[in-house]
C-alpha cells in the first residue's frame, strides 16, 4: 500500500515513517527505483502500531528497536525497565522541583524539633500504611505531624484504618506545630532519613524541611485540606469489652493462608479462630489469651493485615468493642504505635 494509506492505518505520519525507515526500525516493503515512492505491506501494520505506542511512552529509539526485535519475554522486560526509569526520573524531578520552590520563598524556616533518623523512617513507613489515594481527597494520602515539646505524633487515616505513633524527640522542641504533609514526599524521603543519625524538622509556609545533616535535605509539601478530626474519634471510643493478646507471627501466618478477601475472627475463652467469610469452620486456630465475652467480628484482609503487620514487638493486643465497632490494634509491650481498624458486616450463613 502507498505510504499515505499505511500512515493512516498505523497512526504515523508519512514524515515519521520516512524517519523510521532511515533509522532502520521500519523499512518499506518496496521502494520504486524511478519515483522513490515507498510502499508497505499490511503485515507491517502491527510493528508500526507498536513502534508508535513505544515512542508515545517516551522510549528511546535504541530501546524501541530492541523491543521490536525481541521475543515476548525479553520485550516485556525491556518495557518494564523503561517504565521504571521514567518513573524514577519523574520522581527525582518532582523532588528537585519541590526543593527549588521551597528555596524560593524568603520566609525563613522555623525549627520544630529533632528526631532520630532510623526511628522516624520506621514510624513514617508504619503509619503511611493507613493512607489511600482517592481522587478529590488528597488529605487521605497525607500524614498528620503534630509536634509538642515532649513528643511528635504521626497520624494517617484512609477512613477504614487510623494509625498513629508517638515519638520521643531527639532534642528540645522550639515550638508547637501541626500540619498535614504529603505522604508520597515523605515516602520518597524515607531511605535518606533512615541513613541520617539525627533529622531536624523545620516548618515552612508550604511544608516541612527534613534537615539530614551530611545528606541532601528534603522538603515535603503541605496538604492544604483539613485533616479528619481523629482526636474526637479516639476520645469517643467506648471501652473495650474483649481483649486478645496474640502472637504477631502466628496471626499474620493465619491471615496469609486465608483464601478470601474477607476474614472473620472468632474469639472465645479457648483462643482465636480465623474463619472463612460466611463460614462456620475455623481455617486455623491461633493460640491467644482472651479476657471478656466471646465475640465474632469480620474484616477485609486489606484492612486488618497491614494493621497487624506494622505492630511493634512479638505480641499484638486487640481491644474489641463488639461487631461494627472499631478495633484497636497495638503492641502488647509498647503503646506508641496504635492502629484502629474498621470491621465489616459479617455475612455468616445462618
Amino acid at each position: 500500500m502507498p505510504i499515505g494509506d499505511f500512515a493512516r492505518r498505523s497512526g504515523l505520519t508519512p514524515s515519521a515513517l520516512r524517519f523510521y525507515a532511515d533509522c532502520g526500525l521500519l523499512r518499506p516493503a518496496e521502494v520504486d527505483p524511478f519515483t522513490g515512492y515507498r510502499y508497505y505491506g499490511a503485515d507491517q501494520v502491527p510493528r508500526a502500531v507498536t513502534l508508535r505506542r513505544l515512542r508515545e511512552a517516551a522510549m528511546p529509539l535504541a530501546v524501541v528497536g530492541a523491543v521490536l526485535d525481541a521475543g515476548p519475554d525479553d520485550a516485556a522486560r525491556l518495557i518494564d525497565e523503561h517504565v521504571a526509569t521514567v518513573l524514577g526520573e519523574a520522581a527525582a524531578a518532582q523532588r528537585l522541583a519541590v526543593t527549588v520552590k521551597a528555596s524560593l520563598t524568603r520566609v525563613p524556616a522555623v525549627p520544630v524539633t529533632a528526631l532520630k533518623g532510623p526511628v522516624l523512617a520506621d514510624a513514617v513507613e508504619q503509619v503511611l500504611t493507613a493512607t489511600a489515594r482517592e481522587p478529590g481527597m488528597p488529605v487521605l494520602g497525607g500524614l498528620r505531624v503534630e509536634a509538642t515539646p515532649e513528643a511528635v505524633t504521626l497520624t494517617a487515616t484512609d477512613r477504614y484504618r487510623l494509625s498513629t505513633r508517638t515519638l520521643a524527640t531527639g532534642g528540645p522542641a522550639t515550638t508547637c506545630w501541626a500540619a498535614t504533609i504529603d505522604g508520597d514526599d515523605l515516602r520518597a524521603a524515607v531511605p535518606e532519613v533512615r541513613r541520617s543519625p539525627l533529622v531536624r524538622l523545620e516548618a515552612t509556609p508550604h511544608g516541612m524541611w527534613l534537615r539530614l545533616g551530611e545528606r541532601d535535605d528534603r522538603h515535603c509539601r503541605l496538604v492544604k485540606e483539613r485533616f479528619p478530626d481523629h482526636r474526637q474519634m479516639l476520645a469517643s471510643l467506648p471501652e473495650a469489652t474483649t481483649r486478645v493478646t496474640v502472637g504477631k507471627v502466628p496471626l499474620l501466618r493465619a491471615l496469609e493462608e486465608h483464601p478470601g478477601d474477607r476474614i472473620a475472627l472468632r474469639v472465645t475463652g479457648r483462643g482465636l479462630d480465623v474463619l472463612a467469610a460466611g463460614g462456620t469452620g475455623p481455617e486455623g486456630p491461633v493460640s491467644a489469651a482472651v479476657t471478656g465475652p466471646d465475640l465474632r467480628i469480620s474484616f477485609r484482609l486489606t484492612t486488618l493485615y497491614p494493621a497487624v503487620s506494622t505492630a511493634i514487638g512479638p505480641d499484638v493486643l486487640l481491644d474489641l468493642r463488639g461487631p461494627g465497632r472499631p478495633v484497636t490494634i497495638r503492641s502488647a509491650d509498647r503503646g506508641d504505635l496504635t492502629t484502629l481498624a474498621m470491621p465489616v458486616q459479617d455475612h455468616r450463613s445462618e
